[in-house]
């Protein structure tokens, strides 16, 4: 029986520097390491940030109208310190546009509300991401949990 709530993916060396991540529904990713054109594990992380969020406003927004544009940025500055390795600065650009009516107005509108919305609440991701979050790693049956 799973823990309720409980999201995985698998992860698989195909070559040398390339992996598969498999989810529960058989859809697929596949990593690098920046060689080429396939994403890297970070890249991966800031898509991850900007699609949580995204959903959420695209969600919301879309019961008022479709948009004509939506486009997110999502960047982050890499960095090694102290700390180790890390993104420090993530952010996240919207650039959406609506249709020129009383409902395109009206999911515009409503866009910088839905986005503060997920980004102090909604959004897995992000939040995961700023909060204090435990990571364990266990190879065997040793736990490697950082403390």
């Amino acid at each position: 029986m799973s823990e309720p709530g409980l999201r995985s993916v698998r992860l698989e060396r195909v070559a040398a520097g390339r992996y598969a991540v498999t989810n529960v529904r058989g859809g697929t990713l596949t990593l690098g390491r920046g060689d080429d054109a396939e994403f890297t594990p970070v890249e991966a992380l800031l898509a991850a940030i900007a699609g949580c969020t995204s959903v959420d406003v695209d969600e919301v927004t879309t019961r008022r109208a479709e948009p004509d544009s939506f486009v997110v940025d999502c960047e982050g500055i890499k960095v090694s310190d102290d700390d180790g390795s890390h993104l420090s600065k993530v952010d996240i650009t919207f650039r959406l546009e609506f249709p020129d009516t009383d409902q395109g107005r009206a999911a515009a509108g409503m866009v910088e509300r839905v986005v503060r919305l997920s980004h102090e609440k909604l959004c897995t991701v992000s939040r995961t991401v700023m909060l204090p979050t435990p990571v364990r790693s266990i190879v065997g049956d040793t736990v490697i949990d950082g403390h």
